[in-house]
């Protein structure tokens, strides 16, 4: 392989796209609803603002030591070519700088102005991302994305945390329907790029089971995740608004699982990994409604 020849220049841009800002994004989306579901009353700022800003830095951090371990597959992948360290825009210190630097912080921030409870959950996420899955699992099973999709399906729960410094089973749920909407979401992809993984040898399912077999299992976590994601209703935790809302959600989703296995076009894999991105936000955004819509005699937090 050519070596590559880091540029001497800054560009936060470059630092930037290291955290997967879409990608944290989706995550803090989450880790709000987790925020508050988890009270009857308006988050207060004192609270809502550090909790965000750890979580988000923390996330941030696992992501920029994804980008340092997988610097050399990356560099082998079509989707992933251009991204800073395989094009050569930041050498591996200084995104292991980075990454230390903001991960700390994060840290620091939800230790001190949080609870302790949310600061070492919230590591343990980013150890079982950055280091579990990135570093071990994903080169090691075909089952990596559903082992390694529980740090990634906690951000729910620390904003449970951050405002309860208790873990409810409620939160529990939140985890589970982000853990079961994870294999469906990233297999779809996984699907559509099975040629680039099986060019960096990533022992993803498409590549070790066949791609067939792996529009089945997509076809089964996706009923799965429709069912469990019904639970809210269920257990009370949510009301009519999001039942209503999250199944035709789920249908859709379904939708496009049965077209993958049994009708696919040439991008059915991809539209159905695109569309997955909008219903997790979707889904987290009935939640959020159904919850204060239900709750007409919300107050303002301190």
């Amino acid at each position: 392989m050519t070596e590559i020849t880091y540029k001497a220049y800054f560009n936060w841009r470059d630092y930037l796209e290291l955290t997967k800002p879409r990608v944290v994004l989706l995550l803090l989306l989450t880790a709000l609803v987790g925020l508050c579901l988890a009270s009857p009353t308006w988050v207060g700022w004192q609270v809502l603002v550090p909790a965000m800003i750890g979580i988000g830095l923390m996330s941030g951090s696992a992501a920029a030591v994804n980008h340092l371990v997988d610097r050399h597959i990356d560099a082998r992948m079509a989707r992933t070519l251009r991204r800073p360290l395989p094009s050569g825009a930041l050498s591996p210190r200084h995104v292991l700088g980075f990454a230390a630097l903001i991960g700390l912080l994060g840290f620091a921030v939800l230790a001190v102005w949080v609870n302790m409870l949310t600061a070492w959950l919230t590591l343990a996420s980013l150890v079982g991302y950055a280091v579990i899955y990135t570093m071990y699992l994903k080169r090691a099973t075909p089952q990596n994305i559903v082992i390694g999709g529980l740090a990634g399906a906690a951000p729910p729960l620390l904003g449970w945390t951050a405002v309860t410094n208790d873990i409810h089973p409620h939160a529990i749920l939140l985890v589970m329907i982000v853990f079961t909407w994870t294999p469906p979401h990233f297999w779809a992809l996984a699907v559509h790029r099975a040629k680039d993984y099986a060019k960096a040898e990533i022992p993803m399912l498409p590549v070790t089971h066949g791609i067939e077999f792996t529009k089945t299992c997509i076809l089964l976590y996706t009923i799965l995740l429709a069912i469990i994601c019904l639970l809210p209703y269920i257990v009370g935790m949510s009301g009519v608004i999001y039942l209503i809302g999250s199944s035709i959600l789920s249908i859709w989703f379904l939708g496009y699982a049965w077209k993958l296995k049994f009708a696919p076009e040439k991008l059915t894999a991809y539209r159905m990994f695109s569309f997955s991105i909008w219903q997790l936000m979707a889904l987290f955004v009935l939640l959020l409604v159904d919850h204060y819509v239900a709750a007409p005699t919300l107050s303002f937090g301190s």
